[in-house]
C-alpha cells in the first residue's frame, strides 16, 4: 500500500473522532513511518520528540504469521528494536509501551501471569516474545522507561474483520439480514480470555503513568471457548448457531493455543485496573455494531 492509500485507510478509521469533535483537526497530526524502515522511525522521533510512545504496530494475525513467518519476524519482532534504537539514538526522555501478547504464553499452563514462562505456538507469538525481551533489555541496559503490557484478547467493533470474533459477529448480522447463509470456522474448542478493548487502552495508559517502568498482564480472569462466543452471538438474535456454522480445516492452525486465562493480580493491585464489561455484554456490543453498520 502506497502512502496515499495508507493515508486514506487511516483517515477512514479516525473520521468518527473528527465528526464528534471537529476541533480535533487543530490538535491531531499524522506522521508516517514504517517498522521495517529504521530511518523513517528515527526521523519521526527527532521531529516529534514524543513524551510517550505506544508500539502497537505488528503483523498481528496469528494464522497469517504461519504463511509469512519471515515478514512477521521482521515487522513484529525486529521492528520493535528499530523503534527502541530510534528512541535511544535520539536521546529523548520518553516512556515506551510495547504491546506484548497473550499469544506469547501459548502452551503454558493457565492461569498465566508475569512470572509464567513463555511457550509461543506461532511465528507471531515467537516474534512477540523477542520484542518483549528487547523491551526489557533496553530498559535494563540503557535506562529507557520501557514497559510491556501483556494483553489478553481485547475486542470491540473496531476489531479487524479477519479476526475470529469480528468474523463471527459480522456473519451473525449478515445471516440475520438474510445476506449470508453459512459461517466457516476452525477449532471451536480453543479457550480465550476476552475483554473490551477500550478498557485495555485505559490500562495501557496507566502502565506508562507509573513512577517506575514494569511489565503487566491485563485480562478478565475468565476464559470461554470460541464455541461459547459463537453461541452467545447467534443466540443474542435468537438464532441457533448449529444451523449456520460449519468447520473448515483450512482455518485450523498448524499448532494451536488451547487455553489462555489471565491472572491480572499485579495490574489490579498496582494500577487499580479492573475490567467491567462482561463477556456477554462484549459479544452483544459487537453484534449490535455490525447489525447497525449493515442496515445503516
Amino acid at each position: 500500500m502506497g502512502a496515499q492509500g495508507l493515508r486514506a485507510a487511516l483517515q477512514q478509521r479516525i473520521d468518527h473522532f473528527f465528526a464528534r469533535d471537529p476541533s480535533i483537526h487543530e490538535r491531531f497530526f499524522l506522521h508516517y513511518a514504517d517498522l521495517a524502515d529504521a530511518s523513517s522511525l528515527a526521523m519521526v522521533m527527532e521531529q516529534i520528540r514524543p513524551v510517550e510512545v505506544y508500539n502497537l504496530g505488528a503483523q498481528s494475525h496469528v494464522m497469517v504469521s504461519f504463511e509469512i513467518p519471515e515478514y512477521t519476524a521482521d515487522v513484529t519482532g525486529v521492528g520493535t528494536v528499530r523503534l527502541l534504537e530510534a528512541i535511544r539514538r535520539s536521546g529523548i526522555k520518553t516512556k515506551f509501551y510495547q504491546a506484548s501478547s497473550s499469544e506469547m504464553f501459548g502452551a503454558a499452563k493457565p492461569p498465566q501471569n508475569e512470572t509464567t514462562p513463555f511457550y509461543p505456538r506461532s511465528p507471531y507469538g515467537a516474534a512477540k516474545v523477542y520484542s518483549y525481551w528487547m523491551a526489557v533489555n533496553y530498559r535494563e541496559a540503557y535506562g529507557i522507561f520501557s514497559c510491556n503490557g501483556i494483553l489478553f484478547n481485547h475486542e470491540s467493533p473496531r476489531r479487524g474483520e479477519t479476526f475470529v470474533t469480528r468474523k463471527v459477529t459480522r456473519a451473525v448480522a449478515s445471516i440475520f439480514a438474510a445476506r449470508q447463509k453459512k459461517l466457516y470456522l476452525g477449532n471451536l474448542q480453543s479457550r480465550r480470555d476476552w475483554g473490551y478493548a477500550p478498557e485495555y487502552v485505559d490500562g495501557m495508559w496507566s502502565i506508562l503513568q507509573q513512577d517506575r517502568p514494569g511489565d503487566y498482564v491485563l485480562g478478565t480472569g475468565e476464559s470461554h471457548t470460541i464455541e461459547e462466543f459463537v453461541s452467545e452471538a447467534f443466540g443474542y438474535l435468537d438464532l441457533d448457531w448449529r444451523e449456520y456454522v460449519e468447520i473448515d480445516a483450512k482455518y485450523l492452525r498448524p499448532t494451536e493455543v488451547d487455553f489462555l486465562l489471565a491472572d491480572s493480580s499485579k495490574a489490579r493491585a498496582v494500577l487499580g485496573w479492573e475490567p467491567k464489561i462482561s463477556f456477554k455484554d462484549l459479544v452483544h456490543i459487537m453484534v449490535d455494531a455490525d447489525l447497525d453498520a449493515l442496515i445503516r
